[in-house]
């Protein structure tokens, strides 16, 4: 009889040692409002908007995006070939070409 009452007092033993973290988890007392914290404030709605619907007859409108800038051996290339048609020497197009570039 005695080996039986053993396993008995060994769940008696897990069960009381596995309430302990249960009890550990309540936040507060449920009629003291002072050491329940407040919820956030909800963030406000998205904005919808509605697209544009193009009408009949309309021409389309291009939007003024800013253009990236060109590379700097592009912008030397089209330097050199805007002062070879200025009529500017090999010297001179490679000062003009230089100041044209890094504008």
């Amino acid at each position: 009889m005695r080996h039986r009452s053993i396993p008995f007092a060994v769940l008696v033993a897990i069960a009381a040692l596995s309430a302990a973290p249960v009890v550990a988890q309540v936040i507060g007392v449920p009629g003291n409002p002072a050491l329940i914290t407040p919820l956030p404030p909800a963030p406000p709605p998205p904005r919808i908007e509605v697209p544009v619907v193009p009408q009949l007859g309309d021409l389309p409108r291009q939007q003024n995006m800013p253009q990236a800038r060109r590379s700097f051996s592009d912008r030397i290339t089209d330097c050199l070939q805007d002062g070879a048609a200025a009529g500017l020497g090999p010297n001179d197009r490679a000062t003009y070409s230089r100041a044209c570039a890094n504008r």
